[in-house]
């Protein structure tokens, strides 16, 4: 029989256990690959320390092939893994970057914040926040001088761009950039949100009949963030108070939503849109459905033909350049 010690306090299945004796095991996203030349895609790339007071770093990628009289799009990567577990240096992350690297022709800057919960939240949030404001500081001619932001960034096209609490995390961001000292040096072009983690504690859309998922996902939140407002707190649930005239705030020209038809949080990807397009937000929103997929599939299974067509969308998202200042929506469904 197992000692009290090694028995099971909290099973959050499918990312980690915590045990009696408080020791904490993960069990998904551990696995890394090291940076370096990819033959595959021909992206290159490495590992850097972008705030050294804490030790967060960041993994940089960038087209082998590139050259500095051409500037090129920036997109800012938040991972995802329920803020709990990962990393850019997981295998299938870092597979799945250096395609769209590939696909899109960028420069791709991947956030490694620190996790709960050795690093309670909001944590996430300010490391991935600090994380823009070092790539600001390579327009200052005292500030950084990382040499792939410094010369190969087109600094007016910058895109926020995350999956799951990534795309959670790029949503923040933005509220908070419009109104900071921050906002008037890095101008974000568009934010690519890829099955987001939005949440909330009344049910919606699938989640109604599924509720074996619904616990397991109420069970994940509440372990990240136990405070007294559980799966409504405004870190997850942007719209606990029925409004959406935050997002009117949104410090980008355009927002494209990708959700998966089996996934869970697919409710609250169609939520965040209707209430974009709602909002009076002056910009163009997009949102893509991918039919037969559950969710972050492309991470996972990164060759399958939907995948493919996920990574192709994206690019296509970047490569659109800066538009007027108009108000638009546009939906898809893909099979």
């Amino acid at each position: 029989m197992e000692s009290n010690a090694s028995e099971v306090s909290l099973d959050l299945f499918p990312y980690l256990k915590v045990y009696k004796n408080g020791t904490l095991e993960r069990i998904a996203g551990v696995e890394v690959v090291p940076p370096g030349l990819d033959p595959e895609t021909n992206v290159l790339s490495k590992d850097i320390v972008i705030i050294p007071e804490t030790g967060v770093s960041a993994r940089i990628y960038v087209p082998n092939l590139i050259s500095e009289d051409r500037k090129l799009p920036l997109v800012v990567y938040f991972h995802g893994g329920a803020f709990c577990v990962a990393s850019p240096a997981f295998p299938p992350y870092h597979t799945s970057l250096n395609k769209l690297v590939a696909e899109a022709n960028i420069i791709a800057l991947s956030v490694d914040y620190r996790l709960v919960p050795e690093h309670p939240l909001p944590t996430a949030y300010e490391d991935s926040w600090a994380a823009l404001q070092w790539i600001a500081s390579h327009k200052d001619e005292d500030g950084n001088q990382e040499a792939w932001i410094k010369d190969y960034v087109e600094f007016e096209q910058v895109f926020l761009a995350g999956d799951s609490a990534g795309g959670n995390i790029a949503h923040h961001l933005a509220l908070r950039i419009k109104e900071s000292n921050l906002g008037q040096k890095l101008k974000i072009l568009g934010i690519g949100m890829i099955h987001p983690y939005f949440w909330g504690a009344s049910p919606i859309g699938p989640e109604l009949n599924d509720r074996s998922r619904k616990e397991l996902v109420d069970k994940w939140w509440l372990y990240v963030c136990p405070t007294d407002k559980g799966c409504d707190d405004p870190l997850i649930n942007p719209f606990v108070d029925g409004e959406s005239a935050d997002l009117a705030g949104l410090a980008c020209d355009r927002i494209l939503i990708i959700v998966a038809e089996k996934d869970i949080l697919k409710g609250r990807g169609w939520l965040y849109y209707d209430k974009l397009v709602k909002s009076g937000w002056k910009g163009k929103a997009e949102i893509m459905e991918t039919e037969g997929e559950d969710h972050v599939f492309h991470i996972f299974n990164p060759d399958c033909d939907n995948a493919n067509r996920l990574i192709k969308r994206l690019a296509s998202f970047f490569n659109q350049g800066k538009l007027p200042f108009q108000w638009k929506c546009e939906s898809e469904v893909l099979g």
